[in-house]
């Protein structure tokens, strides 16, 4: 475990005297270590750290187990209620045909209407890369054809080889 995530507890707690609160929002105010356990054994609960750096340190009379529990289980909903966006990538070159072209906006045009983002690439090769200016018309020449369903998210930009577009589609 990494020393952020390391949750110090029960006999694992070194300070002497602590600011207890116990779970539900009572306090008992600043006591010794000992009367502390003594209190969370009465109690059935643990004593957990929360704030270890504080003078003095501040701990908490919990059920430790059952905390844990209900944290795992909003992290679970959090992942549930995450959306993942599926990113689909239509390669371009720019030596490409008028019917080529339609051809691929076609294949983009279905991810769009299906709520998929699109990533427009055109891949420069060799002498091509003295005329990057070439490879934008080709993003330009596309653009009109999506621009009814779609958002342009990133406009045309060069990156290394590529020439790209990002595409995403109207609410």
């Amino acid at each position: 475990m990494s020393k952020k995530n390391r949750v110090i507890m029960n006999d694992d707690i070194r300070a002497t005297e602590l600011r207890c609160n116990v779970d539900g929002g009572e306090s008992l105010g600043i006591v010794s270590f000992d009367e502390a356990m003594e209190k969370a054994n009465e109690l059935g609960q643990d004593l957990v750290l929360i704030a270890p750096d504080a003078k003095p340190p501040v701990a908490k009379i919990m059920d430790y187990g059952k905390f844990k529990y209900q944290e795992e289980k909003k992290l679970k909903e959090q992942r549930k209620n995450q959306v993942k966006i599926d990113v689909k990538e239509i390669k371009l070159s720019v030596k490409i045909a008028e019917n080529d072209i339609a051809y691929k906006v076609k294949h983009a045009r279905e991810f769009l209407e299906k709520g998929k983002h699109v990533k427009f690439r055109v891949f420069l090769r060799g002498r091509e890369m003295a005329h990057p200016e070439a490879a934008r018309e080709v993003l330009q020449r596309v653009w009109p054809m999506v621009e009814d369903i779609a958002v342009m998210e990133k406009p045309p930009k060069f990156e290394g080889r590529y020439y790209n577009m990002y595409v995403v589609p109207k609410k």
